[in-house]
Formats: C-alpha cells, sequence, structure tokens
C-alpha cells in the first residue's frame, strides 16, 4: 500500500514534466529566415547584407510603398537585418536556427536554460565540463557533420577556418584552452573561421577531418585539411593560419615593377589592389583579403620603408602616418577609389573590396562573370541593363573601345551596367545577338539586353555600328533614355548559349601549383610523423610500388634472356613429329626452303629478317632442304596451289621443276594450318636495265630458264647475278612477320600433314 501511495506522486509529476515539454514544443514555430527575406547567400559580407538592407528598406517603407504587406514586410527586414549585422546573433542563427535571444538548443548539452528549467552546473563543479570553459568553445563554434560539409567547406574556398578537437574528459584541452581563447578572438576579427568539434557528440564528423586525438588543431583552406604540428602558442598559431593561404596571393611592388603590375589590368581583367604600409612584411589581414577576393582583385603591396619605393610614394603622394589602399581600374595615372586610416578594421576594408570588384567596362571573359555583371530579373525594381560592346582585340578597335569607356565612365544610372566581349574568343553569343549566320565578323556593334531567366532567355536590341564616333554616341545616349521609359523598346529576344572561359589555359598552371602545395603538406606530414593521418596515402603509395617491383621481378625470371643468335633447325624425318606433328598449342614453327646451292646465303639473310621476333616463346624457327625433299613439299602445296601459282623451270627432258627456293613457310601442327611467304626479289639488274621481280606475288621465272637459247650462256657475271637475286629473296620477310604476329595473313588448312620420310633422289 505504501510502495501504491508513493507511485501517485510520481505519475503525476510525471505527467506534469510531460505537459510542460509538449507546451513548449507547442509553441516553437517556424521562424523566418533572414537570408532569405534580404536575398543574400549565407557567405555574404557585411558589406553586402548592409547594402541589400539599405535598398530593400527603401522600397518597403510604409511612407513609399502603399502594398497593404509592406509594414510587416518592412518589419521583417529590419529585423533580419538586425540578426545578421551582429556577429554574434548571426553565429546563433547559422547554429541553432535561432532568431530571438533565448539560449539555443544546442547549447542545452553545455548551456543550462530549457525554456521552464534551469539547472544548477554548481552541483557538478567537474573542471571540463564547467560553464567557464565551456561557454566561450563550445555552445558559440560547436561544429556539427552537415554544418561543416554544407557551410564550413564551401565557406573554405573564401577564408581559412581553424578548428579545434576536443572531448569532455581531457585534460591537456584544459591547458590550451587560454591560448586557443587569445588566438580566437585575433582570428576571428580578421576573418578566419572558427569551429569546435566535440569528439564525444560528433565522432561522425572527427573521422571525417582524420582526427583521433585530442587536443588537435586542424585548419582547413579550399576543402583540404591540414594539421598544426608545433606547440600550442599564439605565435606558432598565427604562423600556421598564414601558411595555410597560397603563397602568390600578394605581389611586392616597387619602382621597378609598378607598371608591369598595374598595366596587367587588361589581360586578367581585374583591378588591382595596392597597399602602402610601414611594415616589412604583409599584414595578415590584407593576405586573407586578397584570398576572400582572389576572383576579384589582384593586390600588391609596397613597403614603405625601401628606399626602392620612394617614387611610387611621390607620385600618388601617400602619408607615411597610416597605412593607405589604392584602387587602379582601366587609368593606372589615378586611383579609382582610396582608402586611409590606421588601424583598418575588416569590415572597412571588406565594403571597400565590394564596391570595387570589377574594372568601369569588364571584358565578358566567362559565364560567371555574366551572371554577376548581368543577373536574371527578379523583380521589376530590380531590372538590370547591360550596353555591350561586341568588338575585336586588334589594334583597329582599339580607338573605338576606348571610346566605349570614356562614354560608360560618365555614366551615372546605378540599373546599367557596361561590358565589351572579343567577337573571336565569343563567337557563338556574338552570332546570336548580330543574328549572323555566316559565323564571320562582323563590325563593332552595341547590344542592349536584359536577362529574364536563369535558362539563357534574354530581350535584347541591337543599337548602333560602333566606331566611337561623337554621333554613335548620341544614339546611345538617346535609346538609354528612352529605355528608362520604356523597357518594351528591347523586341528581340533569344537563348543565349554559355560563355566560353577565356582563361580555361591556366587551369594547368593552377595544377600545378595545387600539386606543389599537397606535395608539401605530404613532406610536411612525413616529417612531423603524424602517421595516423598518412597512413591511407602511404598505404596506397607502397602497394604501387610493391604491384611494379613485383611485376617487373615476375617478367625478368619468368621471360628467358634474348639470344644474340638465331637457332634454326633442320627439318628431317627425326625432327618432323616434335618440330611440326606434335607441336604444342599456339606454337609454330617457321620454315625456310632452300637448297645446297643456296643453304648459306640463305641462312644469313634467314637470321637477320627474324632475329627482332627470337623473344616470342611461341616461335620456333627451321629449314627444309629442297633437295631432300621435294615430294613432302609438292604434296603440301597441293592444298594451296591457289595461293602459291609456282612458276616451274622446264629441263632438257621436257619435264617441269618447281622452284620453291626463299619460300618461308609458317606452320601450326596443332591445328593444322599453314601460312606461305613468297619471295619477291626487290633488287637491280647488273646491266641498269628494268628487271623483274624475282618471285612476284605470282612467282617469277628464274633468269636462266626464260628462254632455252639462253640456258648455255653462263659466265661469271651470270653467276653473280643468280647470287644476288637470291639474296634479295627474303627482303619482305620481316614485314609477312608482322603480319603473321597480327594474324592478318591468310591461312590454308590441311586434313593431315603428309610424312617426311621420303628423300628425294638426287639427279
Amino acid at each position: 500500500m505504501a510502495g501504491s501511495k508513493m507511485s501517485v506522486p510520481l505519475a503525476a509529476g510525471l505527467v506534469l514534466v510531460l505537459m510542460v515539454l509538449l507546451t513548449g514544443a507547442a509553441h516553437a514555430g517556424p521562424e523566418m529566415d533572414p537570408y532569405k527575406i534580404l536575398g543574400v547567400t549565407r557567405t555574404a559580407s557585411q558589406a553586402e547584407i548592409k547594402k541589400v538592407y539599405k535598398r530593400l528598406a527603401k522600397e518597403w517603407h510604409p511612407d513609399k510603398n502603399k502594398n497593404p504587406g509592406a509594414e510587416d514586410m518592412f518589419i521583417k527586414i529590419t529585423k533580419s537585418y538586425e540578426i545578421l549585422s551582429s556577429e554574434d546573433k548571426r553565429a546563433n542563427y547559422d547554429r541553432y536556427g535561432q532568431t530571438d535571444d533565448t539560449q539555443p538548443y544546442g547549447s542545452g548539452r553545455y548551456g543550462h536554460r530549457h525554456d521552464s528549467f534551469y539547472f544548477d552546473e554548481s552541483f557538478f563543479n567537474f573542471p571540463f565540463n564547467s560553464k567557464n570553459h565551456r561557454d566561450f568553445a563550445d555552445s558559440k563554434y560547436i561544429l556539427h557533420f552537415n554544418q561543416y560539409v554544407n557551410d564550413v567547406v564551401p565557406d573554405s574556398y573564401k577564408r581559412p577556418y581553424l578548428i579545434k578537437i576536443t572531448s569532455d574528459w581531457c585534460f591537456s584541452c584544459i591547458h590550451i584552452e587560454p591560448v586557443w581563447k587569445e588566438v580566437v578572438q585575433e582570428m576571428e576579427t580578421l576573418g578566419v573561421g572558427i569551429g569546435v568539434v566535440d569528439v564525444g557528440y560528433e565522432r561522425r564528423l572527427a573521422n571525417h577531418l582524420g582526427a583521433h586525438r585530442t587536443p588537435s588543431i586542424l585548419g582547413v583552406i579550399n576543402g583540404k585539411v591540414t594539421f598544426f604540428h608545433y606547440a600550442v602558442a599564439k605565435e606558432h598559431l598565427r604562423q600556421f593560419v598564414e601558411d595555410l593561404l597560397p603563397q602568390r596571393l600578394v605581389e611586392r611592388v616597387t619602382d621597378k615593377n609598378d607598371l608591369q603590375f598595374l598595366n596587367s589590368w587588361h589581360e586578367l581583367n581585374k583591378p588591382h589592389v595596392l597597399l602602402f604600409d610601414q611594415v616589412p612584411v604583409v599584414p595578415l589581414l590584407y593576405k586573407l583579403t586578397a584570398f576572400a577576393y582572389k576572383d576579384y582583385l589582384q593586390f600588391g603591396y609596397v613597403d614603405q620603408g625601401l628606399s626602392e619605393t620612394a617614387s611610387l610614394q611621390k607620385q600618388f603622394n601617400i602619408n607615411t602616418y597610416a597605412p593607405t589602399m589604392l584602387v587602379f581600374k582601366e587609368n593606372i595615372d589615378k586611383p579609382a577609389d582610396i582608402i586611409q586610416a590606421k588601424g583598418m578594421k575588416k569590415q572597412i576594408i571588406d565594403e571597400f573590396m565590394s564596391n570595387n570588384k570589377f574594372l568601369l567596362v569588364p571584358r565578358l571573359v566567362n559565364q560567371k562573370l555574366f551572371d554577376e555583371l548581368c543577373p536574371v530579373k527578379q523583380f521589376h525594381r530590380r531590372r538590370k541593363y547591360c550596353v555591350l560592346l561586341i568588338t575585336g582585340d586588334e589594334e583597329i578597335f582599339s580607338f573605338g573601345n576606348q571610346a566605349f569607356l570614356s562614354f560608360a565612365s560618365t555614366n551615372t544610372r546605378e540599373v546599367v551596367r557596361f561590358a565589351y566581349v572579343y567577337q573571336r574568343l565569343q563567337q557563338p553569343l556574338c552570332d546570336t545577338l548580330m543574328q549572323n549566320k555566316d559565323n564571320s565578323q562582323s563590325p563593332p556593334q552595341v547590344v542592349i539586353l536584359e536577362r529574364r531567366n536563369a535558362a539563357g532567355k534574354a530581350l535584347y536590341k541591337p543599337v548602333t555600328a560602333w566606331n566611337g564616333s561623337e554621333e554613335d554616341k548620341q544614339r546611345l545616349v538617346e535609346e538609354l533614355e528612352r529605355l528608362q521609359k520604356d523597357p518594351s523598346i528591347l523586341i528581340h529576344d533569344a537563348v543565349l548559349p554559355e560563355l566560353n572561359n577565356e582563361f580555361a589555359s591556366m587551369f594547368v598552371i593552377r595544377w600545378i601549383y595545387a600539386s606543389h602545395d599537397y606535395l608539401s603538406e605530404v613532406i610536411d606530414d612525413i616529417l612531423h610523423n603524424n602517421w595516423r593521418e598518412m597512413m591511407p596515402l602511404l598505404s596506397l603509395i607502397f602497394s604501387a610500388l610493391f604491384i611494379l617491383f613485383g611485376t617487373v621481378v615476375i617478367q625478368a625470371f619468368s621471360r628467358p634472356p634474348k639470344k644474340n643468335f638465331v637457332e634454326v633447325t633442320e627439318l628431317t624425318d627425326i625432327t618432323y613429329m616434335s618440330n611440326l606433328v606434335k607441336l604444342r598449342p599456339g606454337h609454330m614453327n617457321i620454315v625456310l626452303v632452300l637448297t645446297d646451292a643456296s643453304k648459306n646465303i640463305l641462312l644469313s639473310k634467314f637470321a637477320k629478317e627474324v632475329y627482332s621476333f627470337t623473344g616470342s616463346l611461341t616461335l620456333h624457327f627451321s629449314f627444309l632442304n629442297i633437295d631432300k625433299h621435294s615430294e613432302w613439299m609438292n604434296t603440301l602445296l597441293e592444298y594451296a596451289q591457289d595461293a602459291a601459282q609456282i612458276d616451274a623451270d622446264e629441263d632438257e627432258g621436257g619435264n617441269h621443276k618447281m622452284d620453291y627456293t626463299g619460300y618461308v613457310l609458317a606452320l601450326n601442327g596443332h591445328k593444322k594450318y599453314l601460312c606461305l611467304f613468297k619471295p619477291v626479289y626487290t633488287g637491280e639488274d647488273l646491266d641498269s636495265k628494268s628487271s623483274e621481280d624475282e618471285g612476284g606475288t605470282s612467282g617469277a621465272r628464274s633468269r636462266s630458264g626464260l628462254r632455252d637459247d639462253h640456258a648455255p650462256r653462263k659466265s661469271n657475271r651470270s653467276r653473280s647475278m643468280s647470287t644476288l637475286q637470291i639474296h634479295h629473296k627474303l627482303d619482305r620477310l620481316g614485314l609477312w612477320m608482322e603480319r603473321l604476329m597480327e594474324g592478318t595473313l591468310p591461312r590454308y588448312y590441311i586434313p593431315a600433314w603428309p610424312g617426311l620420310d621420303k628423300i628425294t633422289p638426287s639427279k
């Protein structure tokens, strides 16, 4: 009974707790998304957010916008800007989706307020789980796997990240906490991303990063992870962040190379930034800025303490008491913008860079730049028009191009952007806008266009042929004024093709630089004995070396050494069975047919022709003496008379004597077929007359047997001619052997091999 009585209050307490939790869940509704309301990305800078806010606030202000929902929209815009303009509130929303000032649910593990519940942590007074240690690191900078993959990795292409790997029961983590806190406060103001991974709760992310011990510190840049190997000190961590950045971000500029640096704006299609400062090393903030805007601007640094920079300082009237930053566009003699202040803040620099990302008249070199300069129309009030000059890069177009630049520099309309494109490099786009059918280069022309959707649809109107005259400028001014009053003057529509990437050839250079950086990281890891992280790469390298070495060794021992001679055996009734009839499957015997008189000459020539094929284990070489075995030869070739077409010499008795001298047979004993080589004489006659081929494709008669009345006329000269003819009979044997190895020769099958036991009686 007592137990049942005590269970009643306990059950009532559980019901009460469930009701409170359900009530909290019922009040939890979907929060607004400040990024969507302002129309900015999660990686947008403070300068971009501020610029968008000003424009939207003017557009939706209730005093100017009579839309019934304008007031609510204005409140949302203001609230969104309030969240995103505060680094703490923005970080809080990015991690937990909270837009109010309450404690985020994610900090419940380390924080202590859950709507209606409050836990006093003093009851669990452990140093590695206390509020003093957790509030700074985990609640604000804690990373989750999806957040790392979706947010940190893409953002690492604009700024580096410094990430600490920790856990609850890590005593060493407590010792590095003061240094870590000091470094994070400094790096965060410079724009470095900060993250903390708790191994106890994010084991998956820790394994993904390759972190297997705590504490560990690593950097992430361009999606690549690099571990910190030195003692945890402020100077070391600062140098580690600096080493993460690419080496060629900022160029040193002096009086000797200033013109070369500034004049490269045309080739690179970028504005150029110069920072003048007294310190000999490039400030880290400037390097981080150069990395964030590397796709838009080219950065240089001028050390004011060097005598080699005195002319530059005098030319631009630089104040030596404060850092000065200049932006140069098309005019290298006069900066397009300038800021000068002691202790420049990141927010000021970001706003300065965002306002000077493009040249006055940039060249369309790829699709990404086209999308940013001429964005797709989203709302009626956000229309953007592009005035595009289609021209050429030859010298004859320079006057018109310069006139277009001077015209664009006087433009004050925010809705109009000026750009130009080289017809030779962007032929598909130019053909579409100029309605050019034959792909021929047309004279320069100005086109006004408005992009309507991401699929490439655009409205456009060719305005005028352009040569830079005052009439052309006046005509363009009139069209722009008409466009401002009536957008419907863009009467043509087309689907624009995607632009060619004119800087694609630089990919090889970037790949070389990336390979160099990767090899440097590998060497650094090896030197610091970070074997656990290096194990997959080392395993791959050693596996490849083992396979390569094993293959070489096996081939070296399995393949017999190549002989420096050709072993040729005679085909007789004793060797007949082993060399032909019982030859192993896949093996062939290459048999040279000769006589006693031609034996030495033909064997020497035969050895030279087939020497390069002696490395094959499936080929054997023999010779057949036709003086002994002419009957066997006659029987064998009866099966291939259509291919042989053997000519005969007519002896005194009127009989036909077959001449097989110089023939070569490739015999496959297992499959019972042969391939036939017929000798071809390629030499020239001794008396410089046009000679016939000896043993051509249809065979050739012996020159001594062409006419009966020439038979008795034998001399030393005729014997020498005969020797030359025999020597040249195998001239084409090398080519025939190559076709044999390729399997492209005709094959002549026989039912059975004739016996070789009969020897032809000599006459």
